[in-house]
């Protein structure tokens, strides 16, 4: 499976590309950043993070595009400009029929250093040391987006198998019940 992570965010918004070669095996196969001009006028801005999502989208295939839900206590500004972003990778993946995942930052946190919270200087390093990384992707929208991969591989991979696995189930007691009559 190959996960595209999007840390969404209008000047910056992280994006890697991580995949499983077995189920505890992850490669980082892709990592960057979009940047988008602050004197650009919104339109244009969140025009641009389309342009370029859909540019990794293309070239990298993700199987799931894993998004970071927006959260903010403090600064109502910077969750509107993330959700706005966010809301461009989800849009996208729409079109594109690619399953998407939403993470909180505490359940990313967990999945990847065992704390919901961890620091960012933690997640860095527990993300280069998890894709077996020689140095920490820099900036840390790109490691967070990686972080959200490897979330999604770890967390959002069982919860599908426990969602098919509960479809099943319900098949086969619909089938018992029907035999049963």
């Amino acid at each position: 499976m190959r996960v595209l992570g999007v840390d969404p965010g209008l000047t910056r918004c992280g994006l890697g590309i991580v995949e499983s070669t077995s189920p505890q095996k992850l490669v980082m196969i892709g990592v960057g950043v979009i940047q988008t001009d602050v004197d650009a006028t919104l339109d244009q801005r969140l025009l641009e993070l389309e342009r370029e999502l859909i540019k990794w989208i293309d070239q990298y295939k993700p199987d799931v595009v894993a998004v970071e839900r927006v959260f903010s206590q403090l600064n109502v500004r910077t969750a509107m400009a993330t959700g706005q972003a966010a809301g461009i990778a989800l849009l996208i993946a729409a079109r594109k029929g690619i399953p998407v995942a939403m993470h909180t930052p505490s359940e990313v946190k967990a999945a990847v250093t065992g704390s919901g919270r961890a620091d960012k200087k933690q997640v860095a390093t527990m993300v280069a040391k998890l894709l077996g990384l020689k140095e920490i992707p820099k900036p840390v929208d790109s490691t967070d987006a990686l972080a959200l991969a490897i979330c999604h591989h770890w967390r959002g991979s069982g919860n599908a198998r426990i969602a098919a696995g509960l479809v099943k189930e319900k098949a086969r007691i619909a089938r018992v019940k029907k035999v049963g009559k």
